[in-house]
């Protein structure tokens, strides 16, 4: 009988499929529809595993045992439609890995903060000295870890297109940090969107655990509509204190767990990432180390010493008194109104990009408080002008991230913030949020 695999896509994590499925005695076949990057092209030739691109060779792929998808794949694509219909089984790469390792779990998801926490859950496992990796939306694709280098302890950053792809993977620790409207051109509505991020729950035990906000009302509202076996342990600002979680109170986080029975404190001005948001994350964080019983004194100092990520609201530098803070990651309104809402000095704010169904009403009293100009940075800004023309001084088109930091520039005054978080996707002027980011920074170095 045939063994053959599809996998479709060969990204970062078509390939890490690809070379597992090999490991795991499959025939595989690797197929694109777009065109192969280089450097997948050679880890392919590398391990002789057959691909195409430009197309999909139909009658092999629906000869498949099974198929892999990408997560960047629509289910709606021809090719995929057809497969379901033949009843071969669709699953995403992190489904296909679960399968063939041991290693205790952890994913975590939410519409904002997903690669903070996963950054910094992992670092408060690997500084412990547990055999640990990041991997799923961040890194080194889990499937190549399970394949060339299993760990004891994987942390999956899962975004909403790979939680979609998940059927019967149980997650040890499932956090879902928070849900509001994102990615609305893929999801029929935003209660789909919901159900997708609660995929993370999806066939938890009674002995695995569920760690959640208790502040966020789509969570807490769609939690009465969802059942599950696992243990419920929600994390708050200030709604403490909890019986079993974490809360906040006089400006010192708490946690108190009744299995392993432990409890941990310390002071919110003692974290190295700063805002309400990274409070939430570092909560969730905690909660998995402290449940792991890595030592009090480890979880504070790998607290204490965390460097968030590029593109989430690092500061760039200052010049002649304006300061420049790059928040490319901010490709959602909620993202953005978190960096509003960090932001102490008047702000000029560089915004816009391709819009994903955006809903800017929220970000209207914090654009009205905080923010004096707004400069417009995508190809059609309208639903922007539209949105904020009555919230601020002046609003300024600029076409390229050089343009608009020299814009910011010319105009801002000694002590303004100048804030690149443009609330949606970067593709019409950019590659990606990365590279928008590092174009921002150039540009404000060359000033």
């Amino acid at each position: 009988m045939s063994k053959l695999i599809s996998i479709l896509g060969a990204g970062e994590s078509g390939v890490g499929s690809a070379i597992l499925a090999q490991k795991q005695g499959y025939d595989v076949w690797v197929s694109d529809y777009g065109t192969i990057k280089p450097q997948f092209k050679a880890e392919l030739d590398e391990y002789g595993i057959a691909y195409e691109e430009g197309g999909h060779n139909e009658a092999k792929i629906l000869s498949s045992v099974k198929i892999v998808k990408s997560p960047g794949i629509a289910d709606t694509i021809p090719m995929v439609t057809r497969a379901v219909v033949e009843k071969i089984p669709v699953i995403g790469e992190i489904e296909f890995a679960a399968a063939y390792t041991t290693a205790t779990l952890i994913g975590i998801t939410g519409t904002n903060g997903k690669t903070t926490t996963t950054l910094l859950t992992y670092h408060l496992l690997e500084k412990a000295g547990l055999d640990v990796a990041m991997a799923g939306n961040v890194g080194i694709s889990f499937a190549k870890q399970v394949a060339l280098n299993d760990k004891d302890f994987y942390v999956l950053e899962i975004s909403s297109f790979q939680l979609d792809g998940m059927h019967t993977v149980a997650l040890d620790y499932a956090v879902l940090l928070n849900i509001s409207p994102d990615h609305l051109d893929r999801y029929d509505s935003y209660q789909a969107y919901i159900e997708s991020k609660f995929r993370i729950n999806n066939n938890q035990s009674a002995e695995q655990k569920f760690i959640y906000c208790a502040d966020d009302a789509d969570v807490v509202n769609q939690l009465k509509h969802h059942t599950t076996k696992a243990q419920l342990i929600p994390f708050s600002y200030d709604g403490g204190p909890i019986e079993e979680g974490a809360w906040v109170a006089d400006n010192q986080i708490n946690i108190k767990l009744n299995k392993p029975k432990t409890e941990f404190h310390m002071p919110v001005n003692q974290l190295t990432i700063a805002g309400k948001h990274n409070t939430y994350n570092s909560m969730a964080a905690s909660i998995i180390a402290n449940s792991l019983l890595i030592r009090k004194e480890n979880i504070r100092e790998s607290l204490s010493d965390f460097k968030n990520v590029e593109h989430r609201l690092e500061f760039v530098g200052k010049v002649k008194g304006i300061s420049f803070i790059n928040d490319s990651k901010a490709t959602n309104v909620n993202a953005t109104w978190y960096a509003l809402e960090s932001a102490e000095s008047p702000i000029i704010w560089i915004a816009g990009g391709v819009d994903k169904g955006n809903d800017y009403e929220a970000l209207s009293p914090l654009v009205k408080a905080k923010v004096r100009m707004i400069v417009c940075l995508g190809k059609n800004n309208m639903k922007l002008h539209q949105a904020f023309r009555k919230d601020v001084d002046m609003m300024i088109n600029a076409g390229s991230a050089q343009e608009a930091v020299d814009i910011a520039y010319g105009l801002g005054e000694k002590g303004e913030t100048v804030l690149l978080s443009p609330a949606c996707a970067s593709f019409d002027l950019f590659d990606n949020y990365q590279d928008r980011g590092h174009q921002f920074k150039r540009a404000v170095r060359s000033l």
